[in-house]
């Protein structure tokens, strides 16, 4: 049994869920930060849990062709892949998805997982960044420590001359007045809304009204309350929403968000991911979209496919932009505010499509029975999260479905996180 502090010299195997790599001394799984598949590397065990030892890599021993020199901190948040070749980071989570269905899901499936890669520049569109000491940026893997934005190369360089500026504000301010700092803006970054997350009340100190950049200003506050120091808490996306395959830019769709509300937050692959989406949806289709959001995807289908939708949604902020974006589907999106497991507990009309597009957390168990019981001719699951993915998978199949096509998404290049988009039919 191996004990924290002890070097290891390891043979890296295979990807596992969550960033690390698999090797293993005597039998005992060992699991490596820092290394990619096929290397020899010497590695500090950090802790054992479970029978399980984590490593940390000290030395490459016999280097992969895919390792690369990363820019910046590796540990800093969204870069634990950032050693990692980009092409070969796409082959792991193509594996990682497939190891999660066949080994969690228990499903037969040996054809290769497509993954569509995007720009690892400037991707996100929307970032929850922390406040330390004066300094706004990422917390460092496994710990509370700040670590800078902009060497990370995941906010656009003007994004990240704002955080600058916003980090010359909380110096300003009292010692821990400010706690967290929300950015979001559209695809364009024409509109970008600035949530402000308070200790306690409204601090002491200067609040900004309009900051350069920043089309909106709120002030957050532990109980709840919300303040609009400046312009609208609103950025507003067009996508394309034309039949799958037409042109670019064709049919599109303007979608409302709050500053606060979940929003898919890969700039360059928003539109891909609603293609893929309503590629499953036949024309003239009855759909239920389950954790609809602002309505990404309800939206779009009844602009592209004609579908009529019942869209359901139980966060506050989110709802209320579904109703918006809905008011302007003429009359094929019905917005409901409600928890999805009320929501199918009411026993909602049969459709032909659900939709269901989950926190990480994946479908409950009252939300996976009311899925079965609407009897749809097809399911479409969205992911961010393999393990849950395919445990819905397995419940789903037990159900009667089977796993007609899996797509993979990187929305989030040099971190082990992928989006997934699985289609079930009956």
């Amino acid at each position: 049994m191996v004990k924290p502090g002890q070097i290891l010299s390891l043979s890296i195997e295979k990807p596992a869920v969550g960033g690390r790599m698999i090797a293993r001394v005597d039998g005992q799984v060992v699991l490596v930060d820092g290394a990619v598949p096929g290397e020899r590397v010497s590695a500090r065990v950090e802790f054992v849990a479970k029978g399980v030892a984590y490593a940390l890599v000290e030395a490459v021993e016999e280097r992969s062709p895919d390792r690369r020199d990363p820019e910046g901190d590796r540990r800093c948040g969204g870069c634990l892949y950032a050693h990692i070749a980009y092409p070969r980071q796409l082959e792991i989570k193509s594996l990682v998805i497939a190891d999660a269905l066949v080994r969690i899901g228990r499903l037969r499936w040996s054809a290769p997982i497509a993954v569509a890669a995007s720009p690892p520049l400037g991707y996100r569109m929307r970032a929850r960044l922390h406040v330390q000491g004066g300094r706004i940026g990422f917390f460092r893997e496994g710990t509370h420590e700040v670590c800078d934005v902009r060497p990370t190369g995941q906010l656009l360089d003007t994004t990240c001359d704002i955080v600058d500026r916003l980090a010359g504000l909380a110096a300003r301010l009292p010692p821990g007045a400010l706690r967290d700092v929300v950015i979001a803006e559209n695809v364009d970054a024409s509109q970008r809304v600035v949530q402000l997350e308070v200790a306690g009340g409204r601090p002491i100190g200067p609040l900004p009204g309009a900051i350069a950049g920043v089309t909106g200003v709120i002030v957050s506050s532990p109980d709840g309350a919300l303040e609009i120091a400046a312009g609208t808490p609103f950025v507003t996306d067009t996508v394309a929403a034309g039949e799958p395959g037409a042109p670019a830019g064709s049919a599109p769709v303007r979608i409302r968000r709050h500053v606060r509300a979940f929003f898919q937050g890969n700039r360059y692959l928003l539109g891909s991911l609603v293609a893929e989406v309503l590629a499953q949806i036949p024309r003239g289709s009855r759909v239920i979209d389950l954790y609809a959001g602002g309505g990404l995807f309800s939206i779009a289908a009844a602009a592209a496919r004609g579908a009529d939708v019942v869209a359901v949604e139980g966060d506050y902020h989110a709802a209320q932009d579904l109703a918006a974006n809905a008011s302007a589907a003429e009359g094929r999106v019905a917005a409901v505010h409600q928890s999805v497991e009320a929501f199918v507990a009411s026993l909602p009309a049969r459709p032909d499509v659900v939709i269901v597009d989950p926190p990480r957390a994946g479908l409950s168990r009252q939300a996976a029975e009311g899925v079965l019981a609407l009897k749809a001719a097809r399911l479409v699951y969205v992911s961010c999260d393999v393990a849950t993915l395919a445990r819905d998978c397995r419940r789903l199949m037990d159900g009667g479905y089977r796993v007609a096509r899996v797509e993979g998404f990187d929305l989030f290049p040099n971190t082990p996180h992928v989006e997934a988009v699985v289609t079930l039919d009956a």
